[in-house]
């Protein structure tokens, strides 16, 4: 009696050393030797699509005319409002310029008020009719019968005379209001330039690059910074086109986004599907919202998209979650091998269940005996050391 009930005891320690598990029922966190028995899971399939972290709004400022820089505002990650100066370029020339044109404006309105004072006098006072200087009789004469009989015979035209006086005055009048004209659009044209050399906010926002300092020489096109709105973040991948045509603006993705900088699952948010597909790899860009202050824009970013395209219900292989460790950004699992040690294999990693368990698109199959607590000489062991 005593011997069955020692037997008794030694086989429940050695059941309990190494439990199996069910997929309904997450693994202790105790023990890296637990095995977990891979079973099968009814969801909806899922597949993990890679992409990074994009500010909601991004511009890059670059150079519209050539000159020197001579003055930035502040470095990477300084805040600015909307109108505030980053970048100025050198503009001693442009100044210059305007002087110059300033004073053809003046010289072009002065010969404006001349044009218009001879216009005035040639038609109140036309030279043609005006009789030469003089006193006498020579002069007399000269009114009386000179000019009647030179008019009477033909010899001169007094009336068309006066009329191409006018015509010639209101020329040079016409002559003056264009180079005004001139002056006043050569005076805008530098203004706009002098805009043009310096690079304001568009919005509230931070300095994400810089690509020039001080004292640099650039030309027209040449980036000069990169200036984004980090309040609100997004998620930019492209995704194949059976699954984005599963996908609806505004529709929220429930614990399916995961980021370098954080691993919990966060639910993102449709935000843009784009209408036409990349002719070269065909797939569709989407832009999905985060939550704030979950990543920072660069990150690397996976979200679980619903694979809506094929069967509604599929049974998918699930593991623990504590089981997947990540290689860089490449999830991994440990499996015992047929020999009893550890083997590593990569997976492709679906959705995370609320239960602590996740499902697996790839690399595990229903029987595979997983670690669900790998530790830290778990690869070691992997290689026989």
């Amino acid at each position: 009696m005593q011997r069955t009930l020692i037997a008794t005891v030694t086989a429940a320690a050695l059941a309990l050393a190494v439990p199996v598990f069910g997929a309904d029922t997450p693994p202790s966190t105790g023990n890296s030797e637990d095995i977990f028995v891979v079973k099968e899971s009814s969801e909806t399939p899922t597949i993990v699509v890679s992409g990074s972290v994009v500010p909601f709004k991004e511009v890059t400022l670059a150079a519209q005319l050539p000159g020197r820089v001579k003055y930035m505002s502040g470095i990477e990650g300084d805040k600015f409002d909307a109108g505030t100066t980053l970048v100025a370029l050198d503009e001693t020339e442009l100044l210059a310029k305007r002087s110059a044109a300033y004073a053809q404006l003046a010289a072009a309105d002065a010969e404006m008020r001349n044009a218009n004072v001879q216009y005035s006098r040639e038609l109140w006072s036309p030279q043609s009719k005006n009789a030469p200087g003089g006193m006498g009789i020579p002069n007399l004469f000269d009114q009386m019968f000179t000019r009647p009989a030179e008019d009477m015979f033909g010899g001169r035209d007094r009336t068309a005379e006066r009329s191409a006086d006018l015509y010639a005055s209101s020329t040079r009048m016409e002559q003056a209001r264009s180079s005004i004209l001139r002056a006043q659009s050569e005076i805008r044209a530098i203004d706009a330039k002098l805009r043009d050399a310096k690079s304001l906010a568009p919005f509230d926002g931070v300095i994400v690059e810089k690509f020039v300092e001080e004292g640099d020489t650039v030309q027209p096109g040449l980036p000069m910074l990169k200036f984004a709105d980090v309040t609100w973040l997004q998620i930019e991948m492209d995704v194949p086109a059976r699954l984005a045509q599963g996908l609806e603006p505004m529709e929220v993705l429930e614990k399916a986004a995961t980021f370098d900088d954080h691993r919990e699952p966060v639910d993102v948010r449709v935000a843009q599907v784009f209408p036409m597909a990349d002719v070269q790899r065909h797939t569709i860009r989407v832009k999905f919202d985060i939550p704030q202050g979950v990543s920072k824009p660069g990150m690397y970013a996976r979200i679980q998209i619903p694979d809506r395209t094929g069967p509604v219900k599929s049974q998918l292989p699930v593991i623990p979650s504590t089981a997947i460790r990540y290689r860089g950004s490449l999830p991994v699992v440990y499996i015992q091998n047929d020999e009893g040690r550890p083997e590593l294999r990569m997976i492709r990693q679906g959705k995370r269940l609320g239960n602590g368990m996740t499902m697996v698109l790839s690399g595990v199959a229903p029987g595979d005996r997983v670690y669900p607590n790998p530790g830290p000489d778990m690869m070691s062991r992997s290689r026989g050391e």
